[in-house]
């Protein structure tokens, strides 16, 4: 037998990509730049953010077979050249001028980059982490939490020095070399593999393997019932969650009466809890279970939706908000880890791609609904009250999703003891 890879490398090599492809939360670094330079509207440069999120979540879709049938090595390779193109091509966009080549190259191109990327280490990490799924999934997820804390940061510096279209090019080059690197160490364990210290508990009777419930294809898992529950709770955690982040600091000078410094002060300190959430809920859920962290989720955000316009207490608000923003975080690196309870490993990798349609609905559905309800009331306290309401069905869920859990126990161990 070859030599084994260690596979807290192979959960680094997971979270070099992430963190190169979570750089589009920055996209707000861009924002000013773009409308000051070429006189494009708020709303013309945002939709290159939509843009790209969605196609994330159908390219997700559209890839997970692709992941699975040729592995996370080529599949991140395939990212690193569709979002080092998208990023770089967007510096000849800028160049020329052209929103639509843009809308092209950072929304069409970079979206799919993006997608596999996002989607390409996940079922290897779940893999080599059978003790640890939560932990492993929420580092690599982690850094796409992260990543807007370095990148952000950096463009703002580089369009400083140099310029807009120049930023591009660099950026594009530097996530193609870290992303092609950070590829070549992804594989997935030998056949049967098992960490040695994991081994030695289970010979003893110290540790107990847990089996996932079922091996289904992807085909097979969308035919059921918990997976449209698995991709509603993520649906609405999104919805509710990403609406939340887009207008955090006007939200904070209107109810909480925060000036603009602290407000984007606030904002600042929301990506932390953005990273910290994934890797934390996470972690968590491989103690007390994803479908208990799911649930502790939606009671938090319930209360918390339903208390913030009366938040008039800056650091009250603060508070409630970076809650809703760990349950958001929480959310994508703990629905890797739930879906290889539920439906195995067998094609994780394309459960995975079809779950993440959520997050591309949710992408689009939250801000506008947000946008709708506040363009007709001005003010954000009934958006709040209807997330809260989201919230109660997204929690009923939560437990409407045990009963298959339970029905699924009962027949493996039936079946076991047959």
């Amino acid at each position: 037998m070859g030599k084994v890879k260690n596979r807290w490398l192979i959960a680094l090599s997971g979270v070099g990509i992430h963190i190169s492809i979570g750089s589009a939360y920055a996209w707000s670094v861009f924002s000013k730049p773009l409308m000051n330079a070429y006189g494009f509207s708020q709303s013309q440069v945002s939709l290159t953010f939509s843009i790209a999120i969605f196609i994330l979540g159908v390219s997700a879709a559209f890839m997970g077979r692709f992941v699975e049938k040729n592995g996370p090595r080529k599949s991140g390779m395939l990212a690193a050249v569709f979002f080092g193109v998208g990023v770089a091509g967007s510096g000849l966009a800028t160049s020329l001028g052209s929103l639509y080549l843009l809308y092209l190259f950072y929304g069409l191109i970079g979206g799919i980059g993006l997608g596999i990327g996002y989607i390409a280490p996940v079922s290897t990490l779940v893999k080599w982490f059978p003790d640890r799924r939560g932990l492993a999934t929420g580092l690599a997820i982690m850094g796409f939490g992260f990543a807007s804390l370095i990148s952000g940061p950096i463009a703002a510096r580089l369009i400083e020095s140099t310029s807009i279209s120049m930023t591009f090019f660099i950026m594009g080059a530097a996530y193609f070399i870290v992303m092609m690197a950070a590829s070549q160490y992804l594989s997935p364990p030998p056949e049967g593999w098992m960490p040695e210290g994991f081994k030695a508990q289970l010979a003893t009777g110290t540790k107990e393997l847990k089996k996932d419930l079922s091996q289904l294809t992807a085909n097979q898992a969308v035919k059921t019932r918990r997976f449209w529950m698995l991709w509603t709770m993520l649906f609405l955690n999104v919805t509710c969650g990403i609406a939340i982040i887009s207008v955090a600091s006007p939200m904070a000078q209107q109810i909480a009466g925060m000036t603009p410094l602290a407000a984007a002060s606030m904002v600042g300190i929301m990506g932390l809890f953005n990273g910290f959430g994934r890797i934390g809920w996470a972690t968590v859920s491989d103690y007390i279970g994803r479908p208990n962290v799911y649930t502790t989720f939606f009671c938090i955000q319930v209360v918390a939706f339903l208390l913030l316009p009366s938040l008039s207490v800056a650091i009250l608000f603060e508070i409630f908000v970076f809650a809703i923003v760990s349950c958001y975080g929480g959310g994508f690196s703990s629905v890797p880890a739930y879906i290889g309870d539920l439906f195995g490993t067998k094609e994780l990798g394309a459960i995975h791609g079809y779950i993440l349609t959520a997050w591309a609905a949710a992408g689009v559905v939250g801000p506008l609904l947000l946008s709708a309800i506040y363009d007709a009331t001005n003010n954000y306290n009934l958006t709040m009250y209807i997330f809260g309401g989201l919230f109660v069905i997204a929690l009923f869920i939560s437990i409407f999703i045990r009963a298959d859990i339970k029905k699924l126990k009962t027949a493996a161990t039936s079946e076991a003891s047959a």
